[in-house]
């Protein structure tokens, strides 16, 4: 689609746009993505749909008004934005960005006082357990039946979404068949773990005496 050439152009290119925009990003911020919207067209078709809904709801309610402001003292143009830009500019501040996202709010409100379920804005599980974590021993049962472990301190790293999941421990434990802590590994510089290498990873606080943590600090 070519770039708009005209203010007229990019006018009504926004007003096409950006009121589904608005109201769609506020949505998901209140509900959450759903599998249906992980295409980007499916999201783009969803907003052209809100903002034709929401651009009709205007022109219902004050269609005339919007004109007359637009066009301004010349009838047969558009010297409003020139003449008025101020009152332009708080207009589309209000139907661009203001009713969309209220609308937005609204809607969420209603549809989640009929849910039972609570949406929560943490991706996924990995990005919950990792978020705000405090230093500690972890551990993961590697998907041939051994261990591996170590520390999870402050140069210590784990991935978030939409990144594959995998994590980063400043330093290795020797690790037992049954998944006991042992010596810190000689010289050790850290261990990268990948989540598709191991089924179960178990956090151990830095108070467990079989952690042994004062040799980690």
């Amino acid at each position: 689609m070519p770039a708009p050439s005209t203010v007229v152009q990019f006018a009504l290119l926004v007003l096409l746009v950006l009121p589904g925009v608005t109201y769609q990003f506020v949505r998901e911020r209140r509900r959450g993505p759903v599998p249906g919207e992980r295409d980007l067209g499916e999201r783009v078709l969803r907003a052209i749909v809100a903002s034709i809904a929401l651009d009709a709801l205007y022109a219902v309610v004050a269609g005339p008004a919007l004109i007359r402001l637009a066009r301004g003292t010349d009838a047969g143009g558009w010297a409003g934005f020139a003449e008025r830009p101020r009152l332009v500019g708080a207009v589309a501040v209000l139907l661009f960005l203001a009713v969309p996202a209220l609308a937005a709010v609204a809607v969420s409100v209603l549809d989640s006082r009929r849910r039972r379920s609570r949406f929560v804005r943490t991706p996924t599980a990995w990005d919950h357990a990792f978020g705000n974590r405090e230093p500690c021993f972890v551990r993961v049962r590697l998907k041939d039946g051994n261990w591996a472990g170590g520390w999870y301190g402050d140069r210590s790293y784990a991935s978030s979404y939409p990144h594959p999941a995998d994590l980063y421990l400043e330093s290795a434990r020797v690790m037992g068949p049954d998944g006991t802590f042992g010596e810190r590994v000689r010289g050790t510089a850290g261990l990268r773990l990948r989540v598709e290498d191991f089924d179960v990873l178990e956090f151990v606080e830095a108070t467990d005496p079989a952690a042994e943590p004062g040799k980690e600090r």
